[in-house]
């Protein structure tokens, strides 16, 4: 059954803020663990590796604690490709976006919003939307911002494993990566933003910009860092031109929601 749908007083900045500052470390921890594991437990699948716990942690540090920075699914690619199981090779690099994110952590955030929203407890549907943000953004810092990286990272691998160009690999995981994030920003972002703050049209705003800075901003600059002069220049189209077009975007969608009425669980909704 759906819970009684409660009339919900505006969060408090002092509350939101750091809610939102916990809540993003920990979707990006769960979205980053769950690519990392992907990649172990696919290579253990296969028989590469001998504990798809045994990742590479680095060593400690603010950056590492925050952002994981230097963590890795610790799989030697070199003896796979080598014995020549190219295929092998594909499937452990695509696993962290296809498995961890696209397979995982994108429906669990869904389902787990879903039921959030049923049971009317916008805390944790709000982390489930971070969630789902953080998949989000877990699918474009490799598609397409790493897909025609200098040779390294997860696309690199895949490309090297069946011997693709990165323009094949565009074709075959841009379509589903756009439809993701399209899908995600024109409905799921202001279909939450109602629900999360009916009486609160400036939290509506600044939580849907932050989303669009999140992926686009956050995730979508991983290339000034690695991947080389291409994946460089298409982190700063991300940040200097999708970004601000983005938020926009969302400031418009945000203006057209009915102010001071959520929108409500399907289920939850009366015939009328």
């Amino acid at each position: 059954m759906t819970a009684p749908m409660r009339e919900h007083l505006a969060w408090p900045w002092t509350m939101l803020v750091p809610l939102i500052v916990a809540q993003l470390w920990a979707a990006h921890a769960i979205a980053f663990f769950a690519h990392e594991y992907a990649h172990a437990f696919v290579a253990w699948g296969l028989g590469w590796k001998r504990n798809p716990l045994d990742i590479h942690y680095a060593k400690p540090s603010i950056i590492v604690f925050l952002i994981q920075l230097g963590i890795n699914e610790n799989v030697d690619y070199g003896p796979i490709q080598a014995a020549g199981r190219g295929g092998d090779v594909a499937l452990i690099a695509v696993a962290g976006c296809l498995l961890g994110n696209a397979l995982f952590t994108y429906p669990l955030g869904r389902l787990a919003y879903h039921r959030a929203q049923a049971d009317d407890r916008r805390g944790w549907g709000m982390l489930a939307f971070w969630v789902t943000a953080a998949s989000v953004g877990n699918l474009i810092d490799y598609v397409p911002i790493r897909t025609f990286t200098d040779g390294g990272g997860d696309m690199g691998t895949l490309e090297k494993g069946l011997g693709w160009s990165p323009w094949v690999v565009l074709l075959v995981l841009c379509v589903p990566t756009l439809a993701a994030t399209l899908h995600f920003f024109l409905k799921i972002v202001p279909e939450t933003m109602s629900w999360l703050f009916p009486h609160a049209p400036n939290s509506r705003f600044a939580v849907a910009v932050l989303a669009v800075f999140a992926v686009f901003g956050f995730y979508g600059a991983v290339g000034l860092l690695e991947g080389g002069p291409v994946s460089h220049d298409l982190s700063l189209v991300s940040i200097l031109v999708v970004l601000p077009l983005m938020a926009v975007a969302e400031i418009l969608l945000i203006n057209r929601l009915p102010r001071g009425a959520a929108i409500l669980p399907r289920r939850a909704r009366q015939p009328g």
